[in-house]
């Protein structure tokens, strides 16, 4: 069985067993990009569920739609929030018109099952229609960003939360080694010692400080610009519409969702994507350099640094036999990288924006939602694959403590730089230890040496 529909170039046949129409076949055959549906993106798939929901129950207040409709355009929100029809949600992730084929394939799905619930068939939009009933008081320019905003935030929580696993695995490593000294390196070249403790706590202020910054980012998301419509005028929104559906968004969302202070400004402004994008492209940024340190200290282990080992995951050649990989920290450096790249293209849509709409915002969305869901798994995956199994070689890191001329440095305010110089200078040109050279040449007694070069009390001075 087929159903005709119609829009404003023609009429069209369409499939009984789905529930998008027209607009979403045009979608489909003039936007085959990436191969990728909306459905891939469930979180805006609930956040446009989500504020055609708000939208029903404010004109439901208002008296604007009939209570029966209303209640069906509920109804299939409701539905679609909780998982059913995701598969119906067909159109490319990247689309020309601002996200107006997304928004499109919302109402004619939400159309058609409350049509269904209503007892009509698909397709007889005389008793429901998309954009008269599912779409009043609404354009894609108001719709589209808001529910972007909502998925976003609604991520962004998930990824925080991820955020916190990591750190809390880096904390619990940090207590373990606190009194694993160690020496450490400025320019990879030998410094002064310290604890690894004292390296694994300073990668868990890291991600605290960057989770600081991504809540923030998130945050300025929740001003949105619902009611606005098409420019942010608010042509052909009921009176009083924009107000009770920031309502009733508030609510079905459990966020503190706000309308902008600005419709105009908001609909045309792209300022929350590229605060979280900037934020994420931070975090990216530092978790690599956090995940270089990790593969740096376990390189070897025979011919490289050795100070600490990661679990064992896999086989790390097909031909070298016993060799095992840092995998994790590389899988997660990856996804750093590609947040990067994301963060360039979305400030690149930013900026291409024109006058009183950004026709690009279907690609900050892809690209933002892609980034925090990769961040969220590889913290979790860092953080349960790699730094709770991590050790320390204890043994080899104060020896390397002990051999290092930078131990010399702690002579400085008692023998001064220039002797102290000439004794780091010795130690690294016949490999005998700074404090046997100090005793061996009178510059210091045996046991001031001792209390002097304790490595434990030079990590932690004061």
């Amino acid at each position: 069985m087929r159903r005709e529909e119609k829009d404003l170039i023609g009429v069209r046949e369409m499939r009984e067993d789905v529930y998008w129409g027209i607009h979403t076949l045009r979608a489909l055959e003039n936007f085959p990009l990436t191969g990728l549906p909306l459905s891939v993106h469930p979180e805006l798939v609930a956040a446009l569920a989500a504020v055609k929901e708000a939208a029903a129950l404010a004109h439901l207040d208002l008296g604007t739609l009939p209570e029966e409709r209303a209640r069906a355009v509920v109804a299939a929100c409701r539905e679609i929030r909780a998982g059913r029809l995701l598969d119906q949600f067909v159109v490319d992730v990247l689309q020309g018109g601002a996200g107006t084929s997304a928004n499109m394939n919302a109402n004619e799905v939400i159309a058609n099952r409350a049509l269904e619930l209503l007892g009509h068939a698909r397709g007889s939009y005389e008793h429901l229609h998309p954009h008269d009933d599912v779409n009043r008081s609404q354009s894609t320019n108001d719709v589209y960003p808001t529910a972007v905003k909502l998925a976003l935030h609604s991520a962004a929580g998930h990824l925080l939360d991820g955020m916190t696993v990591l750190r809390n695995a880096f904390v619990e490593r940090g207590g373990a080694f606190a009194k694993t000294v160690k020496l450490g390196r400025t320019q990879l070249q030998d410094a002064v010692p310290m604890t690894l403790g004292q390296e694994f706590d300073a990668f868990a202020l890291t991600v605290r400080d960057d989770a600081d910054f991504i809540r923030l980012a998130a945050d300025s998301l929740l001003e949105v610009n619902l009611g606005g419509t098409a420019i942010g005028t608010g042509l052909n929104a009921d009176d009083g519409f924009a107000r009770l559906a920031v309502h009733h968004l508030r609510t079905i969302s459990a966020s503190p969702v706000r309308a902008a202070r600005d419709l105009v400004e908001s609909t045309q402004g792209v300022g929350g994507f590229l605060r979280l994008s900037g934020a994420l492209r931070q975090f990216a940024l530092r978790l690599s350099k956090m995940c270089n340190d990790l593969r740096l200290l376990a390189s070897g282990p025979g011919a490289g640094l050795g100070e600490i080992r990661l679990p064992e995951l896999q086989a790390g050649s097909s031909i070298m036999p016993g060799k095992v990989n840092p995998v994790m920290p590389e899988a997660v450096n990856q996804v750093c990288f590609d947040v990067v790249g994301a963060d360039a293209a979305v400030s690149a849509a930013a900026q291409a924006g024109q006058l009183q709409l950004n026709a690009f915002e279907p690609l900050m969305a892809h690209h933002l939602l892609n980034s925090v869901n990769r961040l969220d798994a590889a913290c979790r995956l860092l953080a349960a694959r790699c730094v709770v199994g991590i050790e320390a070689d204890e043994e080899r890191l104060r020896g390397l403590v002990e051999r290092s001329a930078g131990l010399a440095t702690a002579l400085n305010p008692v023998i001064g730089y220039q002797q102290a110089t000439a004794l780091a200078r010795e130690c690294r040109a016949t490999g005998v230890p700074v404090r046997e050279l100090a005793v061996r040449e009178g510059v210091l007694p045996e046991d001031g040496v001792d209390l002097l070069l304790d490595p434990l009390r030079l990590a932690r001075p004061r």
